[in-house]
This record gives C-alpha cells, structure tokens and sequence, in this order.
C-alpha cells in the first residue's frame, strides 16, 4: 500500500512518486491550498494538495486522526520555508489522489501532554500515536534489541522460567492464581525468577539471561508497577567484580546503542555505610556536587543539648549541608524545607547563613549562632568549606532517620538551584548490611533478599553477630536511581539454613517453602551470583521520562487499574463456584 513511511522522504526523493499512508495530524485550509501534516510511526511529512487537483474534494472531508492514503511527487519547499527542525521540513508531498482509509470519531482527548494521565491511559490506543510515545516504545525496543546481542556475545543462553510458581517471601504480596484442578490451592505469579535462575546454575547451564515479566502487589509509586519486566542473569564461577565487569560491558553497549552516549569506561564504587554518611542515600544522584558533612567532634561541648546529644551518641549524628549561594534563601523557603524534611522522620532543621566568611561568628545569621563558640564555628567551617553567600543546613538525631531526611534536603535543594553536572552518572553502592532489624517486629529481615551470601565465610560466625555482618550484594545506581540490584548467592546448605533461622524460619516452614531449593543446595553447587536490572527504569530514564508509565504500552494506574479494560473486575459466579472459592461482601 505504501512505498516510503511519512519520515522517510526527504530531499533525495525529489521528484519521485511515492505512496504513504497514515494519519492526519493537522489539516490546515489556506482557502486555495489544502495542508496536511501526515503522520505515522517514523515522523511527519507535509502535504499539499491543489485546487485543481483531483483529489481537492476528498481532502476538504479530512479531518484530525482520519486514516489515509496518499500519492502523489516529492518536491522541494522554497528555502525560506525550510523547517530544519524536522527530518521532512526541506520537502512536500503534491497529492494527485487522496484516498480515506478510515474516518475518526471526534477525539475524546487532545492528544497532547496537556491531557491527565487516567483519560492517556483509557485511549491508550490514541496516546500511543503521539510521537512522543513512539519514541519511547522505539528506545524500549532498541534497549531490548541491544540487551540481547550483547549478552549473546557474553556467551548467555536465554530461558523462559515459569509464571505460574510457589509462592515465596520476597518484601512484597504476591499475585495469587487459584487451581481449579487442586481445589483450595493457589499459584503465585512471580516476583523474580530468583529460585529457578540459581536453579540452573546448579544445573551447569553457567551464563543464564532472561527478560522476564515480574508482579507484586505492592503500593505504587512512579516507577513501580504491579507487572513489571526485569532482566535477570546469573553466572557460575564468579564473585562480585565478575558480576559486575559484566554488567558495566552490559550497560555501556546499551547506552551506546540506544542513545550514541559513552559511559565511563569503569563505574566508581561506594560502600553503603559511607553512601549514607555523604549523601544520605544507598542511591546517590553524583551529578549533584552537595555532600553531608559530620560535623560531632566540633559540637560535643556546645551547649546546645540540640547538638551535643546527638553528637556524643555513637548511634546518632549532626550532619551539615553546604548549600552554595544558599543564603539567598528567604525564611518561607528555609521553613518550606524545614515542613519537606518532616516527611522523613526530622523534628526540626537548624540553618546558618553565612553573610561574611571571613569574620566568624559576628558574620553568621541564624538562631543557633548563640549556642556556638568560636572553637565550634571554625571546626564546622573547616569541615564544610563554607564560604560568604552560603547556607548551612544541620540535621541531629538518630543516624539512620538523620542521615535519610538529610539526603532528601541535599537532594531537593540541588535541584531547586539546578546544581546537577553532567548527564550520566553511574555508581555502584556495595557493602551492605547482611541484615536490617525490625524493632517493631523483634527480628531481622534480609537487606537485599534471603539467597544473599555475607561476607562470613562461617554459619557459626554469622550467627555470632549478625547485625556486624555484611552482605555480598551490589546495586548499580544511575542519576540516582537504583537500575540495578545483584549479589553473590549462598551455595552451601548450611548457610543457607542459618541465614534461614536468623530470619526466624523455622526448620519446617523452609522445608515446606524453600524444600527444593536446600534439596538441590547438596548435590555440587557452583559458586554463583548475578543481577536483575530494572528495564522500566532504564528505558525512562533513556526516554527522559519521570514515570516508567510512560515507557509501558499499556501500563496500570496508581492504584493498579486498567482504565482501558476495565481490569481487575468481577468474574461470573459460575467460575468462582468452579475455583472452590468463597467470596466476602465488599465492606
């Protein structure tokens, strides 16, 4: 039906006859002259059609989204009507015949970034013809493209593991699927094909890979979905830098590929424990150039309980912000910082405006300027490197809370001021805590997940002191996200079966949940490790987009919907009946 696509026929093409087809994206009647923007997945070409064309009285019934067919010769614009803008904007299309394919109903939305998310997402059929959205399912595609060549040439095999499992613990619910043939019993959609990818490594397989769709019936948020897609790998014979060596060679290809960006040739590496002491995140964004600073040896004798509390207390810290040029802030904005911290956990945010660095204490402007002596104030400038024009931020308290609302400060304040370097910046945080301890609950869950292996090489070690332990996990962040989370994975039975009792599994409840997989621990398993990256994420962030929404063809709605379809609904009571089930009123 066509012999070019719309943003195919440039300037090389004059002359010639060709035949496109596609949508009206614009119809614009000169009186003489009729213009049409003709659209379809590859761009945008103009058309014209004469007054003494043929085809005049079909285009004047032409309207927005009605589907066509167009012939007719490829000819040059006068130069001063040049777009160079578009791939198409030194050309036009003369029309010698207009043929309609299919007309449009008047359009339930605009078809621009103006329309909400919920009417987006019921036409989504209609969104997707934007060529915003092309673009972004194109970078998708690509990205996908690119994942698969490269690993191919890494020497992976790709398998399909199942949809239909056990259910397993893994932080979130899972998606249950009732046996109609084992009434009272259920499948779980998977949350990760974690089990069987370590599973195949113990089968000799070595390089595994897998684009897989995943679920969890969690809250939503921007860049969580209940159905999401990951791409899982797993190794045999590795540690952790051979895991991540790969990784990178991963990345840096696909960022080639998809965008033509080069990624450093070697990702810098940050323990956990200082991500936090520096940027008050496991997923720091380096593109920003704020750093927190401790600032407890130089306000221990202060009287300022405020201060000297916390800073004496080996489980809490004062931490600084240097805002650079941050005095300018009027105290509306210091105060509407102060209600934005609250969110995480701060009872208050102490600030010093620096109005003239050079004359010490008399130079500063804050209500906490009295409680400090000059022993205090060059200490806290020395260690900040606060200069005159500056704001000083200090967050007090409890080390994890204090660091995490301060990291949140150092975050919004960066991007208010718009501070962030560069374009892309890639990191991996390592070292993290074997286990995280839940006062609420009295007992430890698994930082990363339970198949994690610590650093002890000993089950007797590791269960001395747990809360000491480290675990082999690594996340790859990326403009501060996390895009990436991995580890080493526990290959011998009994650490296994430990890291199990500190997580309060009973012997029997892991014989019942995780039987196969210590079953299959006995039988020679290989050292192994891997990652799962998020391609959601990285397509997003590709696309420039802040939602992965807007990177899924048909993606749910925050409170996990689909408004086209109509899902999740109710189901006739004759298959209910069938599935053994029993359903509760609706409250």
């Amino acid at each position: 039906m066509r012999t070019h696509l719309c943003g195919e026929v440039t300037a090389e093409l004059a002359g010639q006859a060709v035949f496109l087809c596609g949508w009206v994206d614009r119809r614009r009647d000169l009186g003489g002259l009729i213009f049409l923007g003709l659209r379809d997945r590859a761009g945008i070409v103009q058309v014209v059609i004469e007054p003494d064309s043929d085809a005049f009285a079909d285009a004047e019934k032409l309207r927005n989204e009605f589907c066509v067919r167009i012939e007719g010769e490829v000819r040059m614009r006068p130069e001063s009507q040049w777009n160079e803008n578009m791939a198409t904007g030194r050309i036009e299309v003369v029309a010698t015949n207009v043929e309609l394919l299919n007309a449009s109903a008047p359009l339930p939305l605009l078809m621009t970034d103006e329309d909400g998310e919920e009417i987006r997402l019921k036409y989504r059929y209609l969104d997707l013809r934007r060529q915003r959205m092309q673009r972004n399912m194109r970078i998708r595609s690509e990205l996908n493209h690119s994942i698969r060549g490269t690993l191919r040439e890494l020497g992976f095999t790709e398998f399909e593991t199942p949809i239909l499992t056990k259910a397993t613990p893994e932080g979130a619910r899972d998606y249950l699927v009732p046996s109609r043939v084992h009434p009272g019993e259920f499948y779980a959609l998977p949350q990760s094909p974690q089990l069987f990818k370590q599973l195949l490594m113990m089968s000799g397989m070595d390089r595994y890979y897998q684009i897989a769709r995943c679920f969890r019936d969690e809250d939503l948020r921007a860049d969580r979905q209940p159905e999401f897609t990951q791409l899982d790998m797993e190794m045999s014979f590795v540690d952790e830098q051979g895991v991540q060596d790969t990784a990178e060679a991963l990345v840096r290809a696909a960022f080639a590929d998809v965008l033509n960006v080069e990624l450093p040739a070697e990702f810098p590496r940050l323990a956990w424990r200082d991500a936090m002491e520096r940027y008050g995140s496991d997923k720091p964004d380096l593109r920003l150039p704020l750093q927190l600073v401790s600032v407890d040896e130089h306000v221990k004798h202060v009287d300022f309980r405020v201060f000297s509390g916390p800073a004496s207390d080996d489980s809490q810290r004062v931490a600084a912000l240097r805002v650079p040029g941050g005095a300018q802030f009027s105290r509306k904005q210091i105060d509407e910082y102060t209600d934005y911290v609250s969110r995480y956990g701060a009872k208050g945010l102490a600030w010093i405006k620096v109005n003239d660095a050079d004359t010490g204490l008399e130079g500063l402007q804050s209500p906490i300027a009295k409680f400090l002596d000059d022993a205090a104030w060059s200490g806290i400038a020395a260690a900040t490197g606060v200069q005159t024009g500056d704001i000083l931020f200090f967050g007090a308290g409890d080390w994890g809370v204090t660091s995490t609302f301060m990291g949140q400060l150092l975050v919004k304040t960066g991007r208010d001021l718009d501070l962030a370097e560069g374009d892309w910046a890639p990191l991996w945080v390592t070292d993290f805590p074997m286990f995280e301890w839940d006062g609420d609950e009295q007992r430890y869950f698994a930082m990363h997940h339970p198949f994690t292996a610590p650093n002890d090489a000993d089950p007797a070690a590791l269960k001395a002191d747990p809360a000491a332990s480290l675990s082999r996990g690594y996340d790859l962040v990326l403009n501060g996200n996390e895009i990436g989370g991995g580890s080493i994975r526990i290959h011998r039975q009994d650490m296994q079966a430990a890291v199990f009792e500190l997580l309060g599994i009973g012997e029997d409840e892991a014989q019942e949940k995780f039987g196969f997989l210590l079953e299959a621990l006995k039988y020679g398993c290989p050292p192994h490790g891997g990652i799962a990256f998020g391609l959601d994420r990285i397509a997003a962030l590709m696309a420039g987009e802040p939602s992965i929404r807007d990177v899924i063809a048909f993606p749910k709605t925050t409170t996990a919907q689909c408004v086209l379809t109509d899902a999740p609904s109710a189901v006739p009571a004759t298959l209910v009946d069938e599935l053994g089930l029993a359903l509760k009123p609706k409250a």
